[in-house]
């Protein structure tokens, strides 16, 4: 895809990856930024960032939780703004326990939030995209879409589901020259990494290297951009040895040396 003049709309862009995205998308020569998250404070600052680098941009302050509320803010923008031509889904959220500790209230976050926030966006945007028979839409999972990790169920589970949905999409809407892909960044340097529990002799990537990737992986139309060498070697290692693999990542988890013990059997 050639991002030259195009319209962007990034969703999460207030931080993290989604920030940064923004940032890459503005330096290489796109026309105008639609920029997505719940904090206005945060996307101002943003905002002025994208600017300065004299690219146009628009802010939405959206809980994207809200469908009746995206669906307008998406309809005023095309209306006033034109036309959508690459969207990309950042917005989401990551809490890390052992699942048999795991609270429902912070799992139903997680499951709406990184699931149907998506969807509902998605929905609005690529149904238009569909009619003007023109757009891309770039889903991002993570490498633990690819590869479960132990205390992070919940969070594996829907970037497990986003690759399905994108796989889904990807075939629905080729007919309407609508393309849609997947980011699958590994550990990434984010305030949000920053309250976890980090897993042994995994390296962090910065949120920059990310951006970088995506749109290198936007020119070559690549289904799916694996981020990093970890990445790649560790989808490598869990295509060849996936039993292997799990012995690896209990290892490597944050579980404390007891409950690894206890988890053993079951690896």
């Amino acid at each position: 895809m050639d991002i030259q003049g195009k319209t962007v709309l990034v969703t999460g862009a207030s931080r993290g990856i989604g920030c940064a995205i923004a940032l890459e998308l503005a330096q290489q020569g796109v026309e105008r930024l639609l920029l997505v998250a719940r904090d206005r404070q945060r996307l101002a600052e943003v905002a002025a960032q994208v600017e300065a680098l004299g690219v146009k941009v628009t802010v939405l302050a959206l809980d994207l939780t809200q469908p009746v509320l995206v669906n307008m803010a998406i309809a005023r923008v095309w209306r006033d703004r034109g036309p959508i031509h690459l969207l990309v889904n950042c917005a989401g959220v990551a809490n890390q326990t052992p699942f048999l500790q795991s609270k429902l209230p912070k799992v139903h976050q997680e499951m709406t939030i990184n699931l149907m926030g998506m969807y509902n966006i998605t929905h609005a945007v690529a149904r238009r995209m569909a009619k003007q028979r023109q757009g891309t839409i770039v889903n991002v999972s993570s490498l633990m879409g690819k590869v479960a990790a132990p205390t992070m169920a919940t969070y594996s589970a829907t970037k497990f589901a986003i690759l399905g949905f994108t796989q889904a999409l990807r075939c629905e809407l080729a007919a309407n020259n609508v393309q849609v892909m997947a980011l699958l960044p590994s550990l990434t340097d984010t305030d949000m990494v920053r309250d976890l529990k980090l897993f042994r002799w995994v390296i962090p990537m910065s949120t920059q290297q990310v951006a970088q990737v995506l749109i290198a992986g936007l020119r070559k139309e690549s289904p799916e951009i694996l981020v990093g060498w970890q990445s790649h070697l560790a989808v490598l290692f869990n295509r060849i040895a996936p039993w292997l693999m799990e012995k690896f990542l209990l290892l490597a988890s944050p579980l404390s040396k007891d409950r690894q013990k206890r988890y053993q059997k079951y690896v």
